[in-house]
Parts: structure tokens; C-alpha cells; sequence
């Protein structure tokens, strides 16, 4: 029996909350808006250092189908965009509109890194502390594909120094328990896993069910089948 995935129709909200957040962060406004709700005080709150999405670089982490919306979303930016995927080369990443870079390299080069990686044995805990120390002073982790491809506990200690900001949809374990140090860190930013497709978006993954039903009566086939080699990559 033939199997659809409305995984394409998901994507889409996942990358625009990705593409707000970026923007949100390159502006220092989520760490600011908390400053200022704790503190009342508009020139404390203020955004630090250089802020702004002019020419920063954002680091693409997986090329599915939300890491690619992803980066079709921010072409019209002035931002740098680079992409790690072992499925991709420098040709296939030049197309999608980004540039292809190995993972260390990414990590330290961009303000903003996004995971959109599947979770697999090969991507457990990928970013970890080693990883995480490649970051520069102020970037930003934003995290909506799996909590399991972070280690939590490097990145509190990370969050802990006030180094980084990390912005998880996610995590891992998930839920939090109670009194977990990210509900308290100044630079962790949580969403209870709200990304993908809720409220109206379900509407979205309704029309493609209805779509896909209508074109296997019609044709015998399916726009997005599931096959068996898929399923050693897909999350």
C-alpha cells in the first residue's frame, strides 16, 4: 500500500517561525524584550553590541525540506546564508541559494545557526560541547527539528556564561521537568513545541491530503510517496 507524508505541507510553518526567529534574534529583540519586562527600565534593555540582520551570516544546518524553505525564505535579505547536509555538494547548495560548508565551519561563521537535520543515530547530540565552543560571543541556536541532536547539558553550561542565546521549540528531554535551568537562563528561549502545523496551518495538511487522495485516484501515483530508502533519513 502506498504511503504519503504531508512532511512538505508541515514545513512550511516550521520555516516561518524559523525566519522570524532569525530576524528576532539578529536583533537582539527576544533577550531585550525580557530585559526589559524584568527590569522596566528601556535604556538597560536595550539591544548590545552590533545588532541587526544587515550582512550577518545564518547557518543552515540540514538540507530537508524545512532547511531549504528555510533558505529560499531569507533570499530576500541581505543575509549570508551557508548550509551543512552530507547529502549536499558545493553545486546542489549554490542552487538552493546558500553556500556549502562543513559543519565547524558554519558553526563558527554564522551569527545564527538553525537545525533542521532528521533525528538518527549519526545525528545524536551533533551539536555538542565541542561544537557549541566553535560559536561566536552573542550567536544565536535556534533549535525546531529534534531536542536530541543538542546536548542540553553543554548548552546550559554555554547559556549559564551568557555567551550564547538559544531560541528551542524543542528539547531533549521533552517536556522539561519542572524547575529545568533553561526556563530560567537569560539567553534560552522556549516555545512548547508550536513550529509545526497548529490552528489554522492544520488547514494546510488537510488540502494536501485531499490533494493526494484526488491525484492517486486519478493517476495511481502520489506527489509525495514514502519509499523505503527515505526512511533511513527521514525523521
Amino acid at each position: 500500500m502506498p504511503v504519503s507524508s504531508a512532511a512538505g505541507a508541515n514545513a512550511v510553518p516550521v520555516a516561518e517561525y524559523t525566519l522570524a526567529t532569525i530576524l528576532l534574534s539578529a536583533g537582539d529583540v527576544l533577550r531585550s524584550a525580557r530585559d526589559f519586562t524584568r527590569t522596566h527600565d528601556m535604556i538597560a534593555a536595550r539591544p548590545r553590541g552590533g545588532v541587526g540582520a544587515f550582512g550577518i551570516t545564518v547557518g543552515v544546518v540540514g538540507a530537508s525540506r524545512i532547511g531549504r524553505r528555510v533558505i529560499e525564505l531569507l533570499q530576500p535579505f541581505d543575509i549570508r546564508c551557508v548550509v551543512f547536509d552530507p547529502s549536499l555538494d558545493a553545486a546542489s547548495a549554490s542552487a538552493l541559494g546558500a553556500e556549502f560548508v562543513s559543519l565547524p565551519e558554519l558553526l563558527t561563521r554564522s551569527q545564527v545557526v538553525t537545525i533542521h537535520a532528521p533525528a538518527l543515530p549519526e545525528t545524536f547530540r551533533m551539536i555538542g560541547r565541542d561544537e557549541l565552543a566553535l560559536m561566536a560571543d552573542g550567536a544565536t541556536l535556534i533549535n525546531t527539528a529534534r531536542g536530541s541532536l543538542v546536548d542540553t547539558d553543554a548548552l546550559v553550561a554555554e547559556l549559564a556564561t551568557d555567551r550564547l542565546r538559544a531560541v528551542l521549540d524543542v528539547t531533549d528531554p521533552e517536556p522539561l521537568p519542572p524547575g529545568h535551568p533553561l526556563f530560567s537562563l537569560p539567553g534560552a528561549t522556549l516555545t512548547p513545541h508550536i513550529a509545526g502545523s497548529i490552528g489554522n496551518e492544520l488547514r494546510r495538511l488537510g488540502h494536501h491530503v485531499v490533494a493526494e487522495v484526488e491525484r492517486f485516484v486519478r493517476t495511481g501515483d502520489l506527489a509525495d510517496e514514502v519509499t523505503s530508502p527515505d526512511l533511513a533519513r527521514i525523521a
